[in-house]
């Protein structure tokens, strides 16, 4: 492959070891292997952050859903107590009395 040497009016040259790219004749170079590390860290934090946000959804739903089921175990209970009370005073009124 053909060097690009700043003399010259080259837009676009890989170079032999394929990890830069001269971009233009002012010599600019874009290193392609530690952009394509930054590119996975990146996402590795990103996927990262994902875990951490359900993590913290699941923590939030568990912390709201104990109370929730506490109260509505004492509601059932409660509501059975009255039934019961309920029942037992209309059969003491329907039951002959001695």
């Amino acid at each position: 492959m053909k060097a690009c040497h700043r003399a010259e009016n080259c837009s676009y040259v890989l170079s032999n070891n394929s990890k830069h790219i001269r971009i233009m004749s002012n010599g600019t170079n874009i290193d392609v292997a530690g952009a394509i590390n930054t590119l996975a860290e990146t996402f590795g934090k990103l996927f990262q952050m994902q875990i951490d946000v359900a993590n913290t959804a699941l923590k939030a739903l568990a912390d709201v859903a104990e109370p929730l089921g506490k109260t509505a175990t004492d509601l059932i209970g409660s509501f059975t107590g009255a039934a019961t009370q309920v029942l037992q005073s209309v059969s003491s009124a329907i039951a002959p009395k001695k």
